[in-house]
């Protein structure tokens, strides 16, 4: 494959120690033919008989032995050394073309990152390399925006969750000191403002353990705890635990669940999933509206469905809302009380667990499916 792609680059250097020999041959015939024996015949005798009389003392009868013996004798060996000499110089010169290769192919490769370059162009002869460095700038400069785009997403999380952190601290510290402050409070007043500090205390709680855990995935990347699930009886229990919850924003939750559902996983991080999901639709229902809960089994997989009626998500955030430092600006609504990082944990968790988790939006419904593999040696599962 890659020999045939290089195919135009080594005829081309062929061709030119082809060229450079035939040249290196055809002038050492010339000067052969055209000069030794032709143009040169007689000057050369004369002039080797002429320096070797008057500059070394020799008489001329021993200076024309001379010369017919080191120089006519020896005439092809001249002619060869010339020949080789002729050679290397047309050998240089196809060097030359090549070093002139290598000094653009550096000069590619110090493109590679440079935004101000378009695209890396080679010669025809280097059109593969070209293709393959012009494919490598673009996922290096896709890679160095992505990495600036999450240094910019993990800025401007540490900014909310700065944010997020003062503003229930601040309450806190503000109604406890109103309470070590006024002696003069009724109890009905100490139970409220209790109340309030206790509230605010516990979604402090909530931001820093979605903070740690977000983190703590980072660095626990084996699962652990994998057994068999009844995902049936786990999504019955959690909705029956959210009734109140719903109840508080006159929300029902209407449930369609294929029984004997069996998965692999470790109960507490998948129950956290579907936590973090049912809290999403309880937060952003619209009041009075019903959330549906469906799962069935799809081939070797369970196919978890919540959706709830809602705000829209705009197509182009639906790809974003799982990622670590990614915040819809309705995410930064005080009455979630998280740090907008439940989501993407729950993605986390469903990657270790062999699964997937994506979200769709209808303009009228907002739904998750969540799908996992089903345990094989469960009943009913595909062998």
């Amino acid at each position: 494959m890659y020999e045939k792609r290089y195919t135009r680059l080594k005829l081309k250097m062929l061709l030119l120690v082809i060229i450079g020999a035939l040249v290196a041959c055809g002038l050492a015939l010339f000067v052969l033919e055209v000069v030794v024996d032709g143009v040169l015949q007689d000057p050369i005798p004369r002039l080797f008989v002429w320096v070797a009389t008057h500059l070394f003392g020799q008489s001329t009868e021993v200076a024309e032995e001379a010369y017919g013996q080191y120089i006519r004798a020896n005439k092809v060996e001249f002619i060869i050394l010339g020949l080789v000499l002729l050679m290397l110089l047309a050998f240089y010169v196809a060097i030359g073309r090549f070093t002139t290769w290598l000094e653009e192919i550096r000069w590619a490769t110090h493109s590679l990152t440079d935004t101000a370059v378009e695209e890396i162009r080679l010669p025809k002869e280097l059109q593969p390399l070209e293709q393959d460095l012009n494919v490598i700038r673009r996922q290096l400069l896709a890679k160095e925006a992505l990495a600036k785009e999450n240094e910019r997403r993990q800025r401007d999380l540490t900014v909310f969750l700065a944010h997020d952190l003062k503003t229930p601290l601040t309450s806190v510290v503000g109604y406890l000191t109103l309470l070590h402050d006024e002696r003069g409070l009724t109890e009905e007043q100490r139970a409220k403002f209790t109340g309030v500090a206790l509230d605010k205390a516990r979604r402090l709680e909530e931001l820093l353990g979605e903070f740690f855990d977000i983190t703590r995935m980072d660095l626990d990347r084996i699962p652990a705890g994998m057994v068999p699930i009844q995902l049936t009886m786990l999504l019955e229990q959690l909705s029956d635990e959210f009734y109140p919850i719903f109840a508080e924003r006159g929300l029902t939750c209407q449930t369609q669940l294929e029984p004997h559902l069996v998965v692999r996983g470790d109960p507490d991080k998948l129950a956290r999933v579907f936590d973090n999901v049912l809290r999403n639709a309880h937060h952003y229902s619209t009041e009075g509206g019903v959330v549906h809960v469906s799962a069935h089994r799809e081939g070797d997989r369970a196919e978890v469905i919540v959706s709830n009626e809602g705000l829209e998500i705009p197509e182009g955030e639906l790809a974003h809302i799982f990622e670590k430092f990614y915040r819809l600006d309705a995410a930064r609504s005080s009455r979630t009380g998280g740090a907008g990082l439940g989501l993407a944990i729950a993605k986390e968790i469903m990657e270790r667990h062999g699964g997937t988790i994506r979200a769709e939006s209808n303009g009228r419904f907002t739904s998750f499916v969540i799908s996992l593999p089903l345990c094989p040696e469960a009943p009913g599962a595909p062998s």
